[in-house]
């Protein structure tokens, strides 16, 4: 299966697919997911010398690794307050602490692999759409104070200085952050794996695994690899490969929009190029892509596949209520992806048992995650796990089948509602 047309698959710089595996192969350890939590995995493994192999349903990053709103920054999707109500707040501050060390990754990656083609730009604005500039305040003095991490405040009128919308309010800056092309450095990531000596495959399902004494057997539908860990990192597309992890995250599907070529209107509006995201719940976060060119624009969530064509008349009509100026710019592409989402929120990445990991429940913040979850497991499989352990409060409970999708999306109204009240008060107060 090929790509879906998204800005990435138009401006993918790689050539050429990866081969099918086909009869019995060896390994160190095999990997199921040729996602960025895969891929990051097996390019830890094999720099420290293990023989890895990689095995992707479809094309490497194809599922949510290679079409999201390409933002890298620290966090995850449940609040840092909420985290550290379920973990104490030193267990708290030191997982917070992985997702910094993640986004470093990410840019390290890019500079020293020489993935030029992710395009990084570095500049990230959290804005809010109400009225709360202490409380951003006191964010930033929490971020400085426990983790060294500078964040600019910037008031109201700095905001519409470069947002010229009068829905926004405060927000931070924050200039380590970064985004990317994250299909590009998908692949820039899969070559220094195979200039390490791993092995990638392509049109490769796993469709079933069992473990024989000191090894396991995964087997696809046209060979098999033997090797003494398995690590399974496939995200929202798990499937039926294992029951446990299937019933332990919510399929989630987000939404995207490129617009056409319009740097003149975009400029009345966008005066920047730092990434966008608002604060609501599964609120808009934007770009400028293309050299300035184009805006892409992502929002909205579903439990369940929604027809794509309508939701992106929904995030058309958000980013003109904000920004009336672009009544005139039209969509030329739209698409859609799966997420996985516990109901913790959290990643969930551990061990099934017997040497078989899993690495997955990305969804909302994968970038940095992504990127740190592949390499503690790494570090667990070469004998380190201590950093691995700080993610077993957020194992594999079960999701709640389709009765869990419901209370999601009724939950996610709810807190719509609750944001919607919120901007109304703050521009009545306005």
């Amino acid at each position: 299966m090929d790509y879906i047309d998204t800005f990435y698959a138009r401006t993918l710089t790689a050539s050429g697919e990866k081969p099918r595996l086909e009869g019995l192969h060896e390994a160190d350890c095999c990997i199921i997911g040729g996602g960025l939590a895969g891929l990051s995995t097996a390019f830890h493994l094999a720099e420290a010398g293990k023989s890895v192999i990689l095995l992707e349903e479809n094309r490497l990053g194809w599922g949510a690794s290679g079409r999201n709103g390409g933002f890298v920054s620290p966090g995850y999707a449940h609040g840092r307050s909420a985290i550290a109500g379920m973990v104490g707040q030193a267990h708290a501050d030191d997982l917070h602490r992985l997702s910094i060390e993640g986004m470093q990754l990410v840019r390290r990656h890019i500079a020293l692999l020489g993935i030029s083609h992710a395009d990084p730009q570095h500049g990230i604005m959290s804005v809010v759409r109400y009225d709360t500039g202490e409380s951003l305040r006191r964010d930033a003095d929490i971020m400085s104070e426990r983790f060294d991490y500078p964040l600019a405040f910037m008031d109201t009128s700095q905001v519409r200085e470069v947002l010229r919308s009068q829905c926004y309010f405060q927000a931070l800056r924050d200039d380590q952050a970064f985004h990317f092309h994250p299909l590009n450095y998908v692949h820039g990531l899969a070559g220094a794996v195979e200039k390490a000596g791993g092995e990638i495959f392509e049109q490769s399902r796993a469709v079933s695994y069992e473990r024989k004494g000191a090894s396991t057997l995964i087997k696809t539908d046209h060979g098999e690899v033997r090797a003494r860990d398995l690590v399974i990192a496939t995200g929202g597309y798990t499937g039926s490969l294992s029951s446990r992890m299937q019933r332990a995250y919510l399929p989630i599907a987000t939404y995207v929009m490129l617009s056409e070529r319009n740097p003149a209107l975009i400029e009345q509006a966008i005066r920047t190029r730092h990434a966008v995201g608002d604060n609501r719940r599964a609120g808009d976060y934007y770009r400028l892509v293309d050299e300035g060119q184009r805006i892409l624009w992502g929002g909205r969530i579903t439990t369940r596949a929604a027809d794509t064509k309508a939701l992106t008349r929904e995030l058309r009509a958000e980013m003109t209520t904000t920004f009336p100026q672009l009544t005139g710019l039209k969509v030329e592409l739209a698409w859609s992806g799966m997420m996985s989402y516990a109901r913790h929120r959290m990643p969930q990445i551990g061990s099934l048992g017997a040497n078989v990991w899993y690495c997955t429940a990305f969804g909302g913040h994968g970038m940095n995650t992504t990127a740190i979850g592949g390499k503690v497991v790494a570090e667990a499989i070469l004998g380190e796990p201590e950093r691995l352990r700080l993610f077993e409060p957020f194992g594999l409970s079960w999701a709640g089948g389709a009765a869990g999708l419901a209370v999601a999306q009724a939950t996610f109204w709810k807190l719509q509602m609750q944001d919607k009240w919120q901007e109304w008060r703050s521009q009545k107060g306005g």
